[in-house]
């Protein structure tokens, strides 16, 4: 019986992800450490989540917030699409990825570009940037509860 890890790596999660995740061995590679981490959010690791995370982020971590968005979360899938450096002789890398989860009936994709570094020879996530759309900004003021309606009807 396959036990596919939520990597999508095509391996079984005790042969990939779970070793990291019980901490009985560290990734040997940026782009391992980030599928490792996207495991953590598919399982609600949240902890580890954390223990691989540098001291910004660990300082900006909210982990009540990552735990309910794990867990309202169906995580479906991870495409990593490309990675610069990172190797296991390297000290720094890049890994762009693309995590696609669902909220209910709504699939949502979450395109990042995640900055690792190797700090004491564990590599360790440092920083990420999200690609996409912007926040869309409002362009009019915000209609006040006190304000007539704007439809014209008084």
């Amino acid at each position: 019986m396959s036990n596919d890890c939520p990597c999508a790596s095509g391996l079984d999660y005790q042969a990939c992800c779970e070793p990291f995740l019980l901490g009985h061995a560290r990734p040997p590679t940026a782009t391992a450490l980030m599928r490792s981490r996207y495991t953590a959010y598919a399982l609600s690791a949240i902890d580890y989540l954390y223990k691989t995370s540098g001291a910004r982020v660990r300082k900006e971590f909210d982990a009540e917030n990552s735990r309910k968005w794990a867990d309202s979360a169906e995580w479906i899938g991870l495409e990593v699409l490309s990675t610069e450096g990172g190797s296991e002789r390297d000290t720094d890398g890049v890994v762009e990825f693309v995590a696609h989860y669902k909220i209910k009936e709504n699939v949502f994709n979450h395109h990042e570009r995640a900055l690792f570094a190797k700090l004491n020879d564990v590599w360790t996530f440092m920083d990420g940037k999200i690609i996409g759309p912007g926040p869309q900004r409002r362009e009019q003021p915000k209609i006040g509860r006190n304000d007539p309606c704007p439809c014209g009807s008084g």
